[in-house]
């Protein structure tokens, strides 16, 4: 039964006065399932198709390394920047809570709005989705069927016990990560090797400095996208000045670590000019290291990968729509969490939105545009917390932003440029973002007014 006390009671709109809907459960999550949170929001099926289209144009094994050691330190430099904001705002919301104290509530709701749709539920329907691709090629089963399947199975999960949904999140990220090593050392000992060179030289220094780099990097950072994860749980972190911090410098570090490792694999078994313009680089790997056999390995683990995908963004997105109904009176039927820790009503809101976009199958359209929306939150937060630095001294933070301001500083120069990349290419897309913005503004006139009122 839900709780009688779940709901704000007061007229007045306040993302931080009640950020977890007045009966918050118990702060539950530890640093290892922090660890699988993130690491679950991050890795995707990026890391094992965006090879094909980087090596178009670049043919320098160096550079192409290259590649995600810096996407690795620009996710870092965000990362930390948003353990401050989590140290120092331990509240569940993310982009929520962060804008509106660094900005206002009206920007807080916008972000809380942003995530609830573009950033959970499109990615979510995606992943499904592909879910029921990779999984067919394992099974004698339809697509859809198992893109069904799966939601079925993780929100059932996710709807009976909140303690069920974390023991579920740190096992199937632990057996992915396990399957992951093991198909790297599979391919460091057994797969064949082409003379690729690794080292660096002149020729792979032009490469890093050309207009291709910089465009294979917008795709590499969109691959670490989920380094910010941990905000949207922070209410439920033991010990959050502590674990926050350290989760995220631990996750990004892991995460870097395998895809370097990945890509290494994929660029010393399969040839250049096989690579080029393929999406299906893990396959390609798989089946050059162990035949026909290891292409469907490499189909079970994306597989896997995605179930763990989705389980962490429904956690996360979960609470981000929680915190939003709980810091608005006119959305306040959805800040109630059950007796056991589960925030139902949220859930199920976020489900209604995955089977709309499944259904009309809108989500890449979503996702195309709101890119933009996601980065501008993020780049907000970022900047928020160099704001709050200055109007808030006083705040405790029991973290600080190391290499501050270089970190917050080169995470916004990359955003705005990745930002203005994108505009260029795709002008229709600022639109469409500038569209999404709109809408939560509006809803936002709607949430901030109690019902009935």
């Amino acid at each position: 039964m839900e709780s009688k006390n779940a709901t704000p009671n007061s007229g007045e709109f306040s993302p931080l006065a009640a950020p977890t809907g007045g009966a918050p459960p118990p702060a539950t999550i530890g640093l290892a399932t922090a660890i699988a949170i993130l690491v679950s929001n991050m890795v995707g099926t990026g890391v094992f198709t965006s090879l094909g289209f980087q090596v178009i144009d670049l043919s320098s094994g160096f550079a192409l390394l290259a590649l995600w050691v810096v996407g690795a330190m620009l996710a870092l430099a965000g990362a930390i920047c948003y353990a401050e904001l989590g140290a120092m705002l331990p509240q569940s919301g993310g982009e929520y809570v962060y804008l509106a104290r660094a900005w206002s509530p009206r920007w807080g709701f916008i972000g809380g709005f942003v995530s609830m749709t573009a950033g959970f539920s499109a990615p979510i329907a995606i992943a499904a989705i592909a879910f029921g691709r990779y999984a067919s090629a394992l099974l004698p089963v339809a697509p859809m069927a198992l893109t069904a399947g799966v939601l079925v199975l993780v929100g059932t999960v996710h709807w009976a016990r909140a303690a069920g949904a974390r023991v579920f999140q740190l096992a199937t990220t632990s057996i992915t990560l396990v399957l992951v090593v093991g198909f790297i050392v599979t391919g460091l000992v057994v797969g064949p090797v082409e003379p690729l060179s690794f080292a660096p030289s002149p020729a792979a220094w032009r490469d890093i400095a050309s207009a291709p780099f910089a465009i294979s990097l917008i795709y590499v950072v969109y691959a670490y996208t989920g380094w910010n994860a941990i905000g949207y749980v922070a209410g439920e972190i033991r010990e959050p000045q502590r674990t926050i911090p350290r989760a995220v410098v631990i996750a990004v570090l892991l995460v870097a670590s395998l895809y370097l490792l990945l890509h290494w694999v994929f660029l010393r078994t399969v040839p250049l000019d096989t690579l080029r313009g393929t999406v299906e680089v893990g396959t390609l790997s798989g089946t050059r290291i162990l035949g026909d056999v290891g292409g469907q390995v490499v189909s079970g683990i994306i597989a896997l990968v995605l179930v763990a995908t989705i389980s962490g963004f429904l956690f996360a997105g979960a609470r981000v729509t929680q915190a939003v109904g709980a810091g608005s009176p006119g959305l306040a039927w959805l800040a109630a969490f059950a007796t056991d820790g589960v925030p139902r009503r949220a859930l199920a809101l976020q489900f209604a939105l995955i089977a709309v976009l499944i259904v009309t199958a809108s989500f890449e359209a979503v996702l195309a545009y709101a890119g933009i929306a996601l980065n501008l939150s993020n780049l907000l937060a970022v900047v928020g917390l160099m704001r709050l630095r200055v109007r808030e001294p006083q705040l405790a933070r029991p973290f600080r932003t190391p290499l501050y301001p270089l970190a917050p500083l080169t995470f916004a120069a990359l955003s705005l440029w990745m930002i203005g990349f994108v505009i260029s290419q795709r002008p229709a897309v600022i639109v469409a973002a500038a569209g999404t913005l709109g809408a939560g503004a509006l809803l936002y006139e709607f949430a901030r007014r109690p019902r009935g009122v």
